[in-house]
């Protein structure tokens, strides 16, 4: 069965802290076929720096019925009609124009709903043991850290290469942060969806913002704001590095390691998986396995497994597969092609291209092998289910796992995981049979974002 198909095109207003903005020329919002579903609103940066003044001036939400307002918003998210979309209308539109498939965004629906009743919680969960969480707690009385704002005003430059990306910013708004979202104009409909619901909970406009922008207004947003988070490539995380205020969010370049103490046929669900769920298209899927002794047969069996996935409009239910635009998945596949040389494909050397015939191509799996842990390809990350396998030995050490976003550790070495868990550059440590792209409210992703919105203040004595 298909998802219901919406009238075109659909309106995406801009949400400020004065209600909704029209622009009187809307730019269009295409779908995998190059179809227009949408016209999105987007605000020049006088609106923006307008806005963000507007924010700074916002009271805080309320804590005490802060709770009841964000299980609203979930509800209202999962269930309700925003923005004229019911939830079925609005998860076809983000399946058609991001190709992502349509059980990946209902998954990311339940979750992002979960995500969102739950964001006061998992904020928490990233308060210091010894700092209060503000002066009404009876620990400041006998002398105590308490947990304060860095700033008021958090921004978020979103990418749209999955929903799952707007949860993490709802523990800003749960910590007291007035918060503007400037959507991908590839993916707007979910932070236009998560705005609405939190306006319709009652979330007041001057709190939460949404301010759709082309590339130019990007500076003024993050300069209007104390914290931001930017996603976006190697170029952006080399941007911002030394900007102590963004917090930029590249690449993943996720991995996997195999030791030889551990059989990987009995993980190859979860190796598979971490390669392939969610599309493919996050960073939290593996786009590297590692294997201490041959790679020959893990590559094979990994090509095997994904060589059967069906190439299937996105929309479809039965889609597991990225789509889109037909001359960008040529691109794509000739820039692959580009990248493997001089790597042995096992799946994919002869393109990734699956055409539809509509103007759209489903973007099939690849699987190379490379000829040591040091290649140069380790580091390609490309938005479909690819992925790389190479050898890895105990004098290689740590440094070909680094940089990485989650490692799933297939290995019953305790010194090894004890030096994993140690190495800076991996943010997050999965021991034994877990996917990668494993995650829960509450669990950091890459560390807790309190960590770069909190800081503990020493006080004495009650007000």
């Amino acid at each position: 069965m298909t998802a219901l198909r919406t009238e075109s095109p659909v309106h995406l207003d801009a949400l400020g802290p004065r209600g909704p903005y029209r622009a009187l020329v809307p730019s269009p919002v295409t779908d995998v076929s190059g179809t227009e579903v949408a016209r999105l609103s987007l605000v020049p940066p006088v609106y923006v720096t307008r806005a963000m003044t507007a924010l700074r001036r916002a009271e805080p939400p309320v804590a005490d019925d802060l709770d009841t307002r964000l299980a609203a918003a979930g509800e209202a998210f999962a269930f309700g009609t925003i923005g004229g979309l019911g939830v079925c209308e609005y998860e076809y539109l983000v399946s058609r124009t991001s190709g992502t498939p349509l059980q990946v965004v209902r998954a990311a629906t339940r979750d992002t709903a979960r995500s969102v009743a739950l964001a006061r919680a998992s904020a928490d969960r990233g308060r210091p043991r010894g700092a209060a969480s503000g002066l009404r707690d009876s620990a400041v009385r006998a002398g105590h850290a308490v947990w304060a704002r860095r700033g008021e005003v958090f921004a978020v430059n979103a990418s749209g290469n999955h929903p799952g990306v707007h949860r993490l910013w709802l523990e800003a708004l749960a910590l007291g942060y007035r918060v503007a979202v400037r959507p991908s104009q590839r993916e707007p409909f979910t932070p236009h969806r998560l705005v609405g619901a939190l306006h319709q909970a009652g979330v007041s406009e001057d709190q939460v913002v949404l301010l759709p922008t082309d590339h130019r207004a990007v500076d003024t947003l993050v300069h209007g704001a104390d914290r931001s988070v930017v996603y976006g490539g190697d170029d952006v995380v080399a941007r911002y590095a030394h900007v102590p205020r963004v917090l930029p969010q590249g690449p993943g370049r996720t991995k996997i390691l195999i030791t030889a103490d551990t059989d990987w046929r009995a993980h190859l669900d979860t190796i598979v998986g971490s390669v392939s769920d969610e599309g493919g298209t996050a960073c939290v899927n593996a786009t590297a396995v590692l294997v201490e002794g041959d790679p020959v047969p893990v590559a094979e069996a990994v090509a095997a497994r994904l060589s059967v996935l069906p190439s299937l409009p996105p929309q479809d239910e039965q889609a597991v597969l990225p789509v889109c635009l037909l001359d960008r998945a040529i691109a794509l596949s000739a820039h692959l092609r580009t990248v493997a040389a001089g790597s042995r494909a096992w799946l994919g050397g002869d393109g990734i291209v699956g055409d539809l015939g509509d103007g759209s191509a489903v973007l099939r799996p690849a699987v190379h092998q490379v000829d040591s842990a040091g290649a140069g390809q380790l580091r390609a990350e490309l938005p479909f289910p690819c992925v790389w396998v190479a050898p890895w030995s105990r004098a290689d050490g740590i440094a070909p796992l680094r940089d990485t976003l989650v490692l799933s550790a297939l290995t019953r070495d305790d010194v090894l995981l004890d030096a994993l868990l140690a190495e800076p550059t991996i943010a997050n440590l999965y021991i034994g049979d877990h996917p990668t792209c494993w995650m829960a409210p509450g669990v950091p992703h890459d560390s807790y974002l309190s960590d770069f919105l909190m800081r503990s203040k020493a006080v004495i004595g009650a007000p």
